[in-house]
């Protein structure tokens, strides 16, 4: 949240320079520009965390609870194996800073913005496992007729 404070008020200013002013700042729209780029990379994370991803959960909840279940940790699997392609990134990243290639504005050093995907997708293949691992102990709970431990916020699940 204090990141989007901050994103609101640098446009503002941006805003009131530009129209008010007359002046236009070069650093208060590069820095939103990478403001964003992080918040989009590390709003992954956020969303597995919170069941919040874009997702068709019609198909999944008309299936027995065993295999819906079972199918969840087949959606989490896959999106760690996608996740995993965060090793090219590394790949980048030292392209990126061999180059030592800074940005127009800020002067700032291009890794700092260009690493925002591999943390993210980092941040979102340790959450991925960890609902991997709430998914399968459900379904020992499941098969040992136990009560099942409900990690989705959502109500009614």
């Amino acid at each position: 949240m204090y990141c989007l404070w901050q994103w609101h008020a640098f446009m503002g200013i941006q805003v009131f320079c530009r129209y008010v002013l007359n002046f236009s700042l070069s650093w208060s729209e590069e820095l939103t520009r990478y403001m964003f780029i992080w918040s989009c990379f590390i709003s992954i994370s956020y969303c597995i965390k919170r069941w919040i991803s874009i997702k068709v959960d019609q198909v999944i909840n008309m299936f027995p609870k065993k295999l819906m279940y079972c199918t969840i940790i087949v959606k989490y699997i896959v999106i760690c194996t996608l996740l995993l392609f965060e090793y090219s990134w590394i790949q980048i990243l030292m392209l990126s800073i061999a180059s030592k290639q800074t940005s127009p504005a800020l002067q700032l050093p291009m890794p700092y913005v260009q690493c925002a995907p591999f943390v993210g997708f980092v941040l979102a293949t340790i959450r991925s496992f960890q609902q991997i691992i709430c998914e399968v102990e459900n379904v020992k709970r499941m098969l040992n007729n136990e009560k099942i431990i409900d990690q989705d916020p959502r109500e009614g699940r």
